[in-house]
C-alpha cells in the first residue's frame, strides 16, 4: 500500500517525487477539478428549469454554489479515485494560497477518501522543505476555503448579471467583472485625458560651459528674480500657465533675444550645496512588484511572467509566486548575504540582516516573498536554464541578494550660476559607494529616464568661479499629454487602490486585451471605441461597479471574511437582492438604457457621431438629406480621433478613394483606401471578374500623403525576389505581412526561413547582399535568446507512433503542441500546466483528421468543378 500524495501539476508531481520515499505515490489534479458551470451544457438537469440556473448560483437559498466536474476533467477524476483504492493515506499538496487551499478542498468533496486525509504546504519544492511539511501536515483551512468561495460568487454574480446586458445593449460576446471593469474604466479614463489634453510651449536656454577644462551644463531658471516656466506650471486642459502661478514664460523671440544679450558675458558661480543621499535598496519580489520589473526590464506581459515563474517554482528554482508578503526566512536571509560576501566582498554586505514588513493590510497569500528556493541560492550560470526562465530567475536573483546588500551612498549637487539677470542651475550626482547598485538597480516606466546608479560629474566649483561659455542654446518645449498605462503601471496602479488580488492581475490584463477592450502597441495598453462604450454605460447606469473606492472597499470586505471580522451572507444578500443590489438595478434600468445611445460614443471637437456596429466601430455625420458611415480603421485610437482624421475618411466615402494613377503594364488603375485595418493600395476596381483585386498595407510610418505612384507599384509587386541563396540555391524575397516587412529564404523540403527587417531597411529598396546579412543571423525568440529551432515551453514526451519528441511552443496566435509539421493550438480553458502527452496526443490526431477532412472536400470540390465544366463543354 501507497501514500497518495496529489498537486496541481505534472511538473510539479515530477519535481516533488524526487523528494518523497518510494512509497508515496504523487498525482496531478491538472488545477481545479470542478467549479461553477462554465456554459449551458454544463447545468444538471434538475436545476435547468430555474430561473437562476444560468448562474450557477443559487440566489434564492442562501447563495448555495453549483459544482460540477467539466467533461475535460472526468477522466483525471477517474484516474485519482482509481489511484486511491490503492492507498491507505491520502497527502493533498496543493498551493499554499486560497486558491490551492479551495483545490484541495474540491478534492476532498469528489474523492471522499475512507482513508486519512492530511494536508501538507509548502512555498518551495526543496528536499528539506518537502520532507519538513511532511512532518507538520495540518486539516484543510476551512475559513481560507470560505473565502475563496465568496469571492468567486461574486465574481459570478457581476460578471453573469452584467455581461448579458452588454451583449443586449452594445454587442455579443462582451464581458463586465468586478476587477476586469474597474481597470478598463482606468484605461479609457486616461485616454480621455489624453484627449482633452491642450498642448503648451515654452522656451528656455541650455549652457555649455568649461571649467579647468572640464565641460558641463547649464539650464535657465530665472530671469530677474522670477522663475522660468517648464512642463509642470501649464494646464493640460487648457495649454496655458496654470492660474495663480507666478512664473515668466518664454515665446521663441523672447529666448533668441536673451540668448543674444547673454553672449559673451561673464558667468559666476553664485551658490554651491553639496547633499549626502543614502538610498536603500528595494524589498524582495511580490507577486506584484515581479510584474511590473518583468514588464519593464524584460519586456514580460504579467501573464507570460507568471507562467514562467511557475515553471521555475514547479522545477524548484524559486519559492511560490503568488505572495503578497515581502518577509525573508532566517535561512533565505543566510543565503543572500553568503551571495553578497562571495560574489561582491565583505564591505557590500549590509551591516545587519534587512528584514523588511509587507505594508498591505490585506497580505495573505504565501508568507514569503518570491526568492531562489534552497538553503543556498544557485547563481543563475548555475542552474543550467536559458531564454525566459533564465532572464527571470536571474531578475529574482538578483533582487533577492540586493535586498542583503549596503546602502548605496550619493553625494547631490547643485551649482547656480549667474549672468546679468539671468539665474543658471547646473546639477550633478557623485556616486560615493555603489553598494546594493552593484547588484541591482531598480526599473523605471520612463523609458529614457537615467539609471540611479548613472553619475552626472561637475568640475571643482567654488563660489566666485567665472566659467567659461563656451556655447549658449535657445530651446523650444512642448508639453506632453499624460502617458498610458503599461502592463507595469495599471498592476502598479490597481495594487495602490486595493483592487483585485495580484495573483489575478496577469488573467484579468489577458481579458482585456482578449475580449477587445484594450491594444497593446509599443508595451502600452490603448483602450478601444468598444471599451469607451461599455464604460460610459457602467459609469451612468452601475456607477459603482466602476468606482475604484467602492471597489477597493469591496475587496477590503472580502478580505474581512475571511479572518471571520465579517458575515459573508447578509453581504451578499445586500449586494447582490437588496434594495439597491445588483439584480434589482438591472432590473430596474434595461428599460432605461436605450441600444443606439449605448452603442454612441462622445468625443469632444467631433461633429459627426461615432458608433459601435456588428463590424466596429464607424463614423455616423449628415451628408445633405441623409447621412453616410464609414468604418474607422482598427490602429485608429479613440484620442487620436480628430476632425481631420474624420475628414480623410469620409472623403473616401463621399468622392471615392484617391487615384493614384495607372499601373504602367496594365493600364489598370491604382487606388489609395482606408480600410478596418488601415491604409492600404489597391490594383485595379472591384467587379464581378475582379472580386478580389490585389492589396497591400501600406508600411507602419507611412502617412497617407507620402504615398505616391512609384511607391504603390512596389508595394504591389511585393513579394520581390532579389536573388538566389548561394548556399543552396533557394529564392530570396522581400515581401510585408502581418508582423511587418520581411526577408525569406526557401529552402525547400526544409521550409522557408524568415527574418524582420531592422528598423531602418526598406522593404522595396533592401539589396541581396543586405538580405543575406540578415538571414545570416540568428533568429531572437521573445525570451531574448538567439536560436535557429525555438525552445519548448514544456516537453512532454515521444510520441508512441513514431518516438518524435511532442513539446508545447508559444506561437504569434497563441500556445499550441507540435509533433513533427503539426502544430495543434490548446484550448482557452486548457493552461501549459495542465496539458499532458495523453491530452496533446488527442488534440494532435484531431488536428490530422481535421485536415485529412479539409483535403478530401477539396479534393472533391475540385473533382466536381472538373465535373461540371466537362458536363457543360459536352452539352454546347
Amino acid at each position: 500500500m501507497t501514500t497518495l500524495v496529489i498537486v496541481e501539476s505534472p511538473t510539479k508531481a515530477r519535481t516533488i517525487r524526487n523528494y518523497l520515499p518510494s512509497d508515496y505515490q504523487v498525482e496531478a489534479s491538472m488545477g481545479h477539478i470542478r467549479d461553477l458551470p462554465q456554459s449551458a451544457s454544463e447545468i444538471p438537469e434538475a436545476v435547468k428549469g430555474e430561473k437562476w440556473a444560468q448562474l450557477g448560483v443559487n440566489v434564492e437559498a442562501d447563495f448555495e454554489p453549483i459544482y460540477v466536474v467539466p467533461k475535460d476533467k472526468k477522466k483525471v477524476v477517474k484516474q485519482l479515485k482509481d489511484a486511491l483504492k490503492n492507498a491507505e493515506e491520502l497527502v493533498l499538496a496543493t498551493d499554499e494560497d486560497r486558491e490551492g487551499e479551495s483545490i484541495s478542498w474540491h478534492l476532498l468533496q469528489v474523492l471522499k477518501p475512507k482513508i486519512p486525509c492530511k494536508r501538507m504546504v509548502f512555498h518551495e519544492i526543496t528536499q528539506e522543505a518537502i520532507r519538513d511539511a511532511l512532518q507538520n501536515c495540518r486539516d484543510i483551512d476551512d475559513q481560507l476555503v470560505h473565502a475563496q468561495e465568496t469571492r468567486r460568487i461574486l465574481d459570478r454574480l457581476v460578471g453573469y448579471t452584467l455581461s448579458p446586458l452588454l451583449w443586449k445593449k452594445i454587442a455579443w460576446g462582451l464581458s463586465a467583472g468586478r476587477v476586469q471593469s474597474v481597470s478598463v474604466r482606468l484605461l479609457v479614463h486616461r485616454e480621455r485625458q489624453r484627449r482633452a489634453f491642450r498642448q503648451g510651449s515654452y522656451w528656455d536656454l541650455k549652457a555649455l560651459l568649461d571649467q579647468d577644462n572640464t565641460p558641463f551644463e547649464s539650464k535657465l531658471v530665472t530671469l530677474a528674480g522670477t522663475k522660468i516656466a517648464t512642463g509642470s506650471d501649464f494646464d493640460a486642459n487648457t495649454g496655458q500657465i496654470i492660474e495663480g502661478r507666478t512664473v515668466r514664460l518664454l515665446n521663441e523671440a523672447e529666448a533668441r533675444d536673451l540668448q543674444a544679450r547673454l553672449t559673451d558675458k561673464t558667468w559666476t558661480v553664485t551658490d554651491l550645496d553639496e547633499r549626502p543621499i543614502t538610498r536603500k535598496p528595494a524589498p524582495p519580489f511580490t507577486t506584484s512588484t515581479l510584474q511590473q520589473e518583468a514588464n519593464r526590464k524584460l519586456s514580460l506581459s504579467a501573464r507570460d511572467t507568471m507562467r514562467t515563474a511557475q515553471n521555475l517554482y514547479e522545477q524548484g528554482y524559486i519559492t511560490y509566486m503568488r505572495t503578497d508578503s515581502v518577509h525573508l526566512s532566517a535561512q533565505a536571509i543566510a543565503a543572500a548575504r553568503s551571495c553578497v560576501e562571495q560574489m561582491y566582498g565583505q564591505q557590500y554586505l549590509s551591516p545587519k540582516p534587512r528584514q523588511y514588513s509587507t505594508k498591505s493590510k490585506a497580505a495573505q497569500e504565501a508568507h514569503e516573498a518570491i526568492r531562489p528556493a534552497g538553503n543556498t541560492f544557485r547563481t543563475p550560470r548555475d542552474t543550467g536554464l536559458s531564454g525566459r526562465e533564465l532572464q527571470l530567475y536571474e531578475l529574482i536573483w538578483k533582487r533577492t541578494v540586493a535586498s542583503q546588500m549596503a546602502d548605496s551612498r550619493q553625494t547631490h549637487i547643485t551649482v547656480d550660476l549667474e549672468v546679468e539677470d539671468a539665474g543658471f542651475r547646473s546639477t550633478g550626482k557623485r556616486i560615493d559607494f555603489p553598494g546594493y547598485l552593484r547588484a541591482y538597480v531598480e526599473g523605471s516606466d520612463d523609458p529614457d529616464a537615467a539609471l540611479e546608479d548613472q553619475e552626472v560629474v561637475l568640475p571643482a566649483l567654488a563660489v566666485g568661479d567665472h566659467p567659461e561659455c563656451k556655447e549658449l542654446e535657445a530651446v523650444g518645449h512642448e508639453t506632453q499629454p499624460p502617458g498610458r498605462y503599461t502592463e507595469a503601471s495599471l498592476v502598479k496602479t490597481l495594487e495602490s487602490e486595493g483592487i483585485g488580488r495580484p495573483s489575478t492581475y496577469a488573467s484579468i490584463i489577458g481579458t482585456i486585451i482578449d475580449r477587445g477592450y484594450a491594444q497593446m502597441q509599443k508595451k502600452t495598453l490603448i483602450p478601444t471605441f468598444t471599451a469607451f462604450a461599455v464604460t460610459s454605460l457602467l459609469e451612468k447606469h452601475f456607477p459603482d461597479l466602476v468606482d475604484t473606492s467602492f471597489t477597493a472597499k469591496m475587496e477590503q470586505t472580502l478580505d474581512e471574511i475571511s479572518t471571520g471580522e465579517a458575515e459573508w451572507l447578509p453581504y451578499l444578500e445586500k449586494f447582490y437582492r437588496g434594495d439597491n443590489g445588483l439584480e434589482t438595478q438591472v432590473r430596474e434600468r434595461e428599460d432605461q438604457i436605450d441600444p443606439n445611445e449605448a452603442r454612441s460614443i462622445e468625443l469632444e471637437n467631433l461633429d459627426v457621431k461615432v458608433r459601435i456596429g456588428k463590424f466596429g466601430p464607424y463614423i455616423e455625420a449628415e451628408n445633405g438629406d441623409g447621412s453616410i458611415t464609414a468604418s474607422i480603421p482598427q490602429d485608429l485610437t479613440p484620442s487620436e480621433l480628430d476632425a481631420e482624421q474624420v475628414g480623410v475618411i469620409l472623403k473616401q466615402k463621399t468622392q471615392g478613394p484617391e487615384k493614384l494613377g495607372l499601373h504602367p503594364e496594365t493600364g489598370e488603375p491604382i487606388y489609395l483606401l482606408i480600410g478596418s485595418y488601415g491604409p492600404y493600395v489597391q490594383l485595379g476596381e472591384v467587379s464581378e471578374e475582379n472580386k478580389k483585386p490585389k492589396r497591400m498595407s501600406l508600411p507602419k510610418g507611412v502617412n497617407l500623403e507620402d504615398v505616391t505612384l512609384d511607391m504603390a507599384l512596389g508595394l504591389l509587386a511585393l513579394p520581390r525576389t532579389l536573388g538566389v541563396h548561394p548556399a543552396t540555391g533557394g529564392k530570396v524575397q522581400a515581401g510585408l505581412g502581418r508582423f511587418g516587412p520581411y526577408v525569406v529564404h526557401n529552402q525547400g523540403k526544409e521550409g522557408k526561413d524568415y527574418r524582420s527587417l531592422k528598423k531602418d531597411d526598406d522593404v522595396l529598396t533592401i539589396s541581396m547582399d543586405r538580405a543575406l546579412e540578415i538571414l545570416s543571423q540568428p533568429k531572437k525568440s521573445k525570451g531574448g535568446s538567439r536560436s535557429k529551432s525555438k525552445t519548448p515551453l514544456k516537453e512532454l514526451g515521444e510520441h508512441p507512433e513514431d518516438k518524435e519528441p511532442v513539446n508545447v511552443y508559444e506561437g504569434p496566435y497563441g500556445t499550441y503542441v507540435k509533433h513533427g509539421k503539426t502544430n495543434a493550438g490548446l484550448p482557452e480553458d486548457l493552461s501549459v500546466e495542465e496539458i499532458t502527452l495523453e491530452k496533446a496526443l488527442e488534440l494532435l490526431a484531431a488536428k490530422k483528421s481535421s485536415s485529412r477532412s479539409k483535403k478530401s472536400k477539396s479534393s472533391k470540390s475540385s473533382k466536381s468543378s472538373k465535373s461540371s465544366k466537362s458536363r457543360k463543354s459536352t452539352t454546347k
